[in-house]
């Protein structure tokens, strides 16, 4: 039997093996720690990093006392989608990772929707 991180990696991996072959736009990438919540706009074909948010930017750590909940969630989406809409760029596919589509990764997908075409 497998264990709980083998198979979070196994899953992890074959969602971005099917992101990566049926689409040519750039990826939103998510990724939590346990008390951190980081996202990143990726070009796989150029191995770039386009735009970053998290919880560790300064504007978000002085607003909220909590680092990884809901409310914080959609501010880095926000945050996220500002920063890519001034790097360029329109349309991105979802990477949620290895994690379940809800709560705090939900809420980051909400609110970075109002800026990108998902």
């Amino acid at each position: 039997m497998r264990s709980t991180t083998r198979r979070f990696e196994i899953r992890q991996q074959r969602i971005r093996t099917a992101l990566r072959r049926n689409s040519d736009r750039v990826r939103l990438s998510v990724f939590k720690s346990g008390k951190h919540l980081y996202a990143q706009v990726i070009d796989d074909t150029k191995g770039l990093t386009l735009a970053s948010a998290s919880t560790l930017d300064a504007t978000l750590r002085k607003a909220n006392k909590s680092l990884c909940n809901k409310v914080v969630a959609s501010s880095v989406g926000k945050l996220i989608g500002e920063r890519a809409k001034k790097a360029g760029i329109k349309q991105v596919v979802f990477d949620k990772g290895g994690y379940k589509y809800h709560g705090v990764v939900k809420s980051l997908a909400d609110s970075a929707r109002e800026f990108l075409d998902f």
